[in-house]
């Protein structure tokens, strides 16, 4: 067997599982695959003879390619306004069923919130508490001793797991209609949608929204079973505010939150949140369990 086709060999060995790192760092499907690509030039190139734990080399040369990718991320807008789309929608070229299965198999909510840690905090959870990874290792990545290290695991920690701001009984009763309420709209359940909305409901969308194309407001069970009949393919639970919202975030970037009232076990009113400092100043959560 000739040298490159060994590597090959070995590198394919592990390309899942640095498929999972990057894609649990990146939340984009494409941008994991052009990072664990750039790691597999990397490794083609290195002599890794003496490597004892080559999936931790590889591991880490990811993190390191995901690390970069963030910062460069962070130094730009992520997404121009007129890439977005309405509550719901999915903007064109996109593959919402490989892209929602990925988002399934962490979370959603999950990559929501990991957006909005720091690069550094986000790989240090990443590969801490999904991987399984040493701070010694990790500090390494990230250019951090052990123990800063360990410091950004935990503020990332915190963030994610949130905290209820309303009794553990009401936020449950409220999940209940969301989750229902997700089902139905994907599903395209017209009858489950009104069955799940007060007669009164009204939905509001602030002036972004409004300028992704969403109606700036929209009254009545009918018009609002309507509108979100069918739509809610990318959207996802989340724990908004201590409440429970819903996110739509199409590759793993937040596009829009819509913050739903539920009383006496119907909805009464949705806010959908585009604005870039709104979405900025909401606190978004994984919530317990």
């Amino acid at each position: 067997m000739d040298e490159q086709k060994f590597l090959a060999e070995r590198f394919e060995a592990n390309r899942p599982h640095l498929r999972r790192v990057a894609y649990r760092m990146l939340g984009s499907a494409a941008e994991a695959e052009d990072a664990v690509q750039e790691a597999w030039l990397r490794f083609s190139r290195s002599d890794t003879g003496g490597v004892d734990n080559l999936g931790g080399w590889l591991t880490t040369v990811t993190a390191r390619i995901c690390l970069d990718m963030l910062r460069s991320r962070k130094s730009r807008r992520e997404e121009a306004l007129d890439d977005r789309a309405p509550a719901g929608e999915v903007p064109g070229g996109f593959e919402p069923e490989q892209e929602a299965l990925l988002a399934d198999s962490v979370g959603l909510a999950m990559l929501v919130v990991l957006q909005a840690l720091t690069p550094a905090e986000r790989v240090a959870f990443v590969l801490h508490d999904m991987f399984d990874i040493s701070f010694d290792e990790i500090a390494s990545v990230v250019g951090r001793t052990p123990e800063a290290t360990r410091q950004l695991a935990s503020r990332a920690r915190r963030r994610v797991q949130g905290a209820p701001a309303v009794p553990e009984a009401e936020l449950a009763r409220q999940r209940v209609v969301v989750d229902a309420f997700l089902t139905a709209s994907r599903d395209g359940d017209f009858e489950g949608l009104l069955a799940l909305l007060d007669p009164e409901v009204v939905v509001r969308a602030d002036a972004t929204a409004v300028r992704l194309g969403n109606s700036s407001e929209v009254r009545g069970a009918t018009a609002v079973a309507t509108f979100f009949k069918g739509k809610a393919v990318l959207a996802r639970a989340a724990l908004v505010d201590g409440a429970a919202g819903i996110v739509v975030a199409p590759k793993g970037r937040l596009l829009l939150v819509l913050l739903p009232r539920v009383v006496d076990g119907r909805i009464v009113a949705i806010d959908v949140v585009a604005d870039p400092d709104r979405l900025g100043a909401l606190d978004l959560g994984t919530g317990p369990g």
